[in-house]
């Protein structure tokens, strides 16, 4: 096969691994809902951060709004949109429209919240390592999700060593006040959050979930020199999805639920340490 041909091939392969991430071919509309522009005490703030050389997309996953392109878009900006209208259904918080912010931008210190996704591909400069510290040690709150396997955990963890050298990566105990802060979370809740990239044939709760090979769930985190949790880390789990697809008819509901349940916890607890 010449090579034109073989680049080709490879965009069309692309191209429908993201259309089985966005909507696992179904026939049915993809659900989505928008946010009000509008300051409130809370805004989901996804983080823009700086990938891994070559790991970056290759099918054009990019912002609608010119901000570029990079794996930190993953699920953006449904997830937000539909985590951030679920905040404002089921609590007294007073929810803003969600944004985004380079790792480096000054305006991230004004929000108590982050989120970033995919963070077994992230690269961050030393610029990035230290503003996050600087954030976390500040008072921020980091959220990360949708890592998967040993290989994007290494990624991962000798980030994290570059931020905080020396404050280990800990499983959360189910007594852990965060698994408490507005629902309890129990050891039962543990479970595999799906992405719908792992759903096979049904819908909703009659769904086949396909796991990748030895995913076992984990939920970790980093404290601060106070023993102040600093970082929630959701391992071998889409949380972000369950949030991106809580109105589609083939994503099971009881896992939307558990996903709001921990998104609203980690939320509150940042609000209030």
């Amino acid at each position: 096969m010449r090579r034109p041909l073989v680049l080709v091939f490879l965009a069309v392969l692309a191209a429908l691994a993201a259309l089985a991430q966005r909507g696992r071919f179904s026939d049915r509309p993809f659900q989505t809902i928008t946010v009000p522009v509008r300051n409130g005490e809370f805004h989901f703030i996804r983080v823009e951060y700086t990938d891994i050389p070559g790991a970056r997309r290759g099918y054009g996953f990019s912002s609608r709004d010119g901000m570029g392109a990079g794996w930190w878009m993953m699920d953006w900006p449904d997830a937000e949109q539909h985590f951030t209208a679920g905040v404002s259904r089921l609590t007294r918080v007073d929810a803003g429209d969600p944004r985004h912010f380079r790792l480096t931008d000054p305006r991230l210190f004004d929000y108590p919240w982050i989120y970033a996704t995919q963070t077994a591909w992230w690269d961050l400069s030393d610029a990035e390592v230290a503003r996050l510290r600087e954030y976390l040690l500040r008072g921020g709150y980091l959220v990360v999700d949708d890592m998967w396997g040993a290989d994007q955990w290494e990624l991962f963890r000798m980030t994290m060593q570059r931020v905080f050298p020396d404050q280990p990566i800990v499983d959360i105990e189910p007594s852990d006040s965060v698994m408490h802060m507005v629902y309890d979370i129990e050891e039962k809740d543990r479970t595999i959050i799906p992405g719908s990239r792992h759903l096979r044939f049904g819908y909703g709760e009659g769904a086949q979930v396909v796991y990748p090979d030895g995913a076992v769930p984990a939920w970790r985190a980093i404290f601060d020199p106070k023993h102040r949790m600093v970082v929630a880390v959701n391992f071998n789990t889409d949380v972000a999805d369950a949030w991106e697809f809580a109105d589609v008819p083939y994503y099971p509901e009881k896992m939307t639920a558990l996903a709001y349940r921990y998104g609203i916890n980690y939320l509150i607890y940042a609000m209030t340490h």
